[in-house]
């Protein structure tokens, strides 16, 4: 049988300290970059396998950090995982991701892995329907939590989202001072946070400027390109029908733009429409979406730091911090047409 390879031999052959073995395959900072390089390509190369487990019963940390998102393929969460990851590559955490596609018990499910892995903490977007009590278990249970994006009330985390109202307000506000009295609003859902803030923000726009908000002008519901599409129908039907759509987030708003460019009308001329978010597609769309830009990175990066700082044993309140949003005006919205 062959002889198991341990530290002292690494430690040996390189000339360093069985400590400095360890730190360097720990990426610690600790190591000169030189000699942790040097260290890990002989490690390598004689195919010595790092022993996370091994090594995290000696320092009760895995290095392991899970992330939890509605879908990771709307790019609204690809932003915030990209900073997320940024910073977490900087303290050397390894994170593993989990879609939850608003499946309670899929959410569930991979917190119990994380759980079961010895994981150091978890960065979620929590899935409808969440109850406090499932983040108080991570928490009791030695899994330190912090919340992206959407908020559980009396969950005992910090939680880092844009401010949705404000930034709906933003949107709402341009269109009514570009001269537009009729603005409906489409996507979201009251059952998440997110949904109830930007429709709470787009009421209060609306009754402010002395204008009815009635419900049916809201056609809750789409949250992506298809959904988008498909909506351009009934607002194009609707009684009175509006000059400027505020759209949930900016995939609704381009397919919403694809709709009634279809219907053979000019999304900004015939129709104004704004989105949320900020994506990239947004700048590059035809024509450009007027938008809200909503922090995802920064979303991301706090939210990563603030974990990290807990793990460290800093005491981070459990209250909701509003990253403050910014309107991008383009082409996608203009005065309403004279008729």
């Amino acid at each position: 049988m062959a002889q198991k390879i341990k530290l002292s031999h690494i430690a040996e052959a390189l000339g360093v300290s069985t400590a400095t073995v360890s730190l360097a395959l720990r990426d610690s900072p600790l190591v000169a970059d030189a000699t942790r390089e040097r260290i890990k390509e002989h490690a390598r190369a004689i195919g010595y396998i790092y022993n996370r487990r091994a090594a995290s019963l000696r320092t009760r940390r895995s290095g392991i950090v899970g992330v939890v998102v509605h879908d990771i393929m709307n790019p609204f969460f690809a932003e915030i995982l990209r900073a997320i990851e940024g910073e977490l590559d900087r303290s050397r955490q390894t994170f593993l991701l989990s879609n939850h596609y608003d499946q309670l018990e899929k959410q569930r499910s991979f917190v119990d892995t994380l759980l079961q892995l010895g994981a150091d903490g978890v960065i979620m977007s929590p899935a409808i329907g969440t109850p406090p009590e499932d983040i108080r278990m991570a928490e009791e249970n030695g899994l330190p939590a912090v919340l992206i994006a959407r908020t559980v009330k009396d969950a005992p985390a910090p939680a880092f989202r844009g401010d949705d109202a404000h930034g709906i307000g933003l949107a709402t506000y341009h269109l009514i001072a570009l001269g537009h009295r009729r603005i409906a609003m489409v996507g979201g859902t009251d059952q998440t946070s997110t949904g109830r803030h930007r429709y709470q923000g787009y009421v209060a726009a609306m009754n402010k400027a002395g204008l009815d908000a009635p419900p049916h002008w809201r056609l809750p519901g789409p949250r992506t390109k298809q959904a988008g599409f498909e909506a351009a129908i009934g607002v194009l039907t609707m009684k009175e029908r509006p000059t400027a759509v505020v759209c949930w987030n900016d995939l609704v708003a381009i397919g919403l733009m694809n709709g009634i460019a279809r219907a053979g009308l000019t999304p900004g001329v015939d129709i104004s429409v704004t989105g949320y978010d900020d994506l990239e597609e947004a700048a590059i769309a035809t024509p450009a979406l007027t938008t809200v830009w909503n922090g995802q990175r920064e979303v991301g990066k706090r939210a990563a730091r603030a974990l990290l700082e807990r793990l460290n044993g800093a005491d981070v309140a459990p209250q909701e911090v509003l990253i403050r949003p910014e309107l991008r005006v383009r082409q996608s919205t203009g005065r309403p047409p004279r008729r």
